[in-house]
């Protein structure tokens, strides 16, 4: 899988992997554990779950400007594992406020501001070698699928922990529970009732008599258990940490060329005002369309597009501009994908089915799956005449595992099995995984026959694929109850939904499989296209300006939540697919410009 590629991808894969995992355990939570431990609405638990993804990648600037001033970016990598696994630890307190909670994602979004960027600046560095250029596209296919083989675990140990959690404190779980209970403890909820059947089904002690003690215990159990899977994702950290120590010297070190300028905010100093005035513009207008901290989100991409523009020389311009382009795209692609991890995680547990059959229950089960991987992984290994014979006799152990294992785990199970909405979580890096070498052989394949397509030819063709994706959302949901005809006019609670409108789990599934395949056409290829046309003495600024457009994406994810109680479910698929068509619309109509560039 590395043949051919310089020995330091495979110290950024494992290093960018651990930190992965652990970074996709909060994220498959966050959103949940925010509801369950404060009582938050979608809508308020949407605001704060889209402001920590955009300082996610917004502070990714701080790092791209300090690693590019001081070409020391391998040591800003290391400071930001170590202020994130203080955000960690912070996070596995229980019982903290939400301000505390607050300031502990605050620093798991600083230290991944000064990791992020930089790891992705530093494989660059390595495919600057003509030895090496003609893998970069591949290269970053390969460093994605690491990303994901760490989020591909998250999920299911997020899960794990909580439901051991409950379990031993003589509770199941049931993910409709927590919002009954806050509204049963502030008097907001209409029918105790189904909240005392709710009860009986979870409690391991028999019938519950006394509905406020067992509101608040399961609350507290709930949200704990979430705090013990936050400790998990600092273990995480650890052993990234600990990778990245041991064998960070086979990274390159980025020297500054003999004529090379450094960033300094002396050059160009009218560039300044220039951006000021700009984000200030930003700022205003956004504010009378949507709130301040919105503007300010968004004036600090305008900003920084300003400045990075004004203080390029005349050779760099072109290169600029081009990136800043596609960082446009990006925005709109990121505002939609990253969904999953709000009003899909909504979708998947208030309109998905709560129990699946055995079948289905080998995609939500972790042993199950791993049993699937390996027999498929085991023909796959067998099958092809130039295998070697080694090669074959491990795709035949792997295929005998796979099978009997997976045949027993499949008897064993129960004819009809409880799944958690955070699982759904685990496909898209699944795929990624499964996915990422196929879509390298294809690419590969057209290759060789003279009719691959470019690096931004293949971002257009992600965004229109992402469009398919919710319009499959869309079909899932025409004959739903919504949640805006749930919703008291009086106290603006909702009431439950009804099983009736429950859908089968493949719908999400499929979503997130053809949701996967448009990134794989659009994200490690916009890294790729990043690393190719950034000027040698921007390349970790340009990569930050790639995950500030990324943030200004999260930043909008607010749509989904904000809309989410307040029209059909259709209606709020159709806004992305219009956003993923208008984008890829006009990342076609700028081709010309973007493939001369890269040529």
């Amino acid at each position: 899988m590395f043949k051919g590629h310089p020995k330091g991808l495979i110290v950024a894969f494992f290093a960018n992997m651990g930190e992965r995992f652990g970074f996709y355990t909060m994220m498959a939570i966050l959103a949940l554990f925010l509801q369950a431990k404060f009582g938050l609405t979608e809508e308020k638990a949407g605001d704060i779950y889209s402001w920590f993804y955009f300082g996610i990648y917004a502070l990714a600037l701080i790092g791209g400007i300090l690693a590019d001033a001081t070409k020391k970016y391998k040591t800003i990598i290391l400071i930001g594992q170590i202020v994130m696994f203080a955000g960690y630890i912070l996070m596995a307190v229980p019982g903290l406020s939400l301000a505390i909670t607050m300031f502990a994602l605050f620093t798991i979004a600083l230290g991944n501001g000064l990791f992020k960027g930089n790891l992705q600046a530093v494989v660059g560095q390595m495919y600057d070698d003509p030895k090496y250029s003609k893998l970069r596209d591949s290269a970053y296919m390969l460093f994605y699928m690491g990303i994901n083989v760490g989020a591909f675990f998250a999920p299911f140990a997020a899960t794990g922990i909580r439901n051991w959690w409950l379990n031993t404190n003589g509770f199941e779980h049931d993910s409709s529970l927590p919002a009954l209970c806050h509204q049963f403890i502030d008097g907001t909820l209409k029918d105790p009732g189904h909240l005392q059947t709710l009860a009986n089904k979870v409690s391991h002690h028999g019938p519950v008599t006394d509905l406020a003690a067992f509101a608040h215990t399961y609350l507290d159990v709930f949200a704990r258990g979430y705090n013990y899977a936050f400790a998990i994702a600092a273990g995480a950290m650890v052993i990234s940490l600990l990778v990245y120590l041991f064998f960070s010297k086979i990274l390159p070190n980025k020297q500054k060329a003999a004529n090379e300028k450094t960033i300094t905010l002396s050059e160009k100093p009218w560039a300044i005002p220039m951006a000021l005035v700009g984000a200030a513009v930003t700022v205003l207008l956004v504010s009378l369309v949507k709130d301040v901290k919105t503007g300010c989100a968004f004036g600090l991409f305008v900003g920084f597009v300003m400045w990075i523009i004004g203080i390029s020389n005349k050779e760099e311009k072109p290169r600029v501009s081009a990136l800043v382009m596609v960082f446009v795209v990006v925005i709109f692609f990121w505002m939609s994908f990253h969904q999953n991890g709000l009003t899909l995680t909504f979708f998947a547990r208030d309109y998905t089915m709560q129990t699946v059959d055995p079948v289905t229950n080998m995609f939500f089960n972790l042993a199950n799956i791993l049993t699937v991987v390996a027999f498929i992984a085991g023909i796959v290994l067998m099958a092809g005449k130039k295998r070697e014979r080694n090669t074959r006799l491990i795709g035949v152990g792997l295929f005998l595992i796979g099978g009997v294992a997976g045949t027993y785990l499949f008897l064993q199970g129960k004819a009809q099995n409880p799944i958690g909405p955070e699982v759904f979580q685990a496909f898209n890096p699944m795929y990624i995984v499964s996915l990422t070498i196929p879509v390298m052989a294809f690419f590969a394949w057209l290759a060789k026959k003279g009719i691959e397509p470019s690096t931004p030819r293949k971002i257009g063709y992600g965004m229109i694929i992402a469009s398919l994706a919710f319009l499959l959302m869309l079909v899932a949901s025409l004959n739903l109850v919504s949640p805006h005809e749930l919703k008291d006019a009086v106290t603006g609670k909702f009431s439950a939904i009804p099983d009736s409108s429950r859908v089968l789990p493949h719908y999400l599934m499929s979503t997130y499989l053809i949701l996967t395949i448009a990134e794989l056409f659009l994200s490690p290829m916009g890294l790729s296209f990043v690393s190719k046309v950034a000027p040698s003495r921007f390349q970790g600024l340009m990569q930050a300006g790639w995950l500030l457009a990324t943030a200004a994406g999260n930043k909008l994810l607010f749509v989904g939540s904000t809309f989410w109680g307040k029209i059909d479910l259709w209606q709020l698929w159709l806004i992305f697919i219009v956003v993923c068509l208008l984008s890829a619309m006009f990342i076609f109509s700028i081709m010309k410009k973007l493939e001369r560039i890269t040529t």
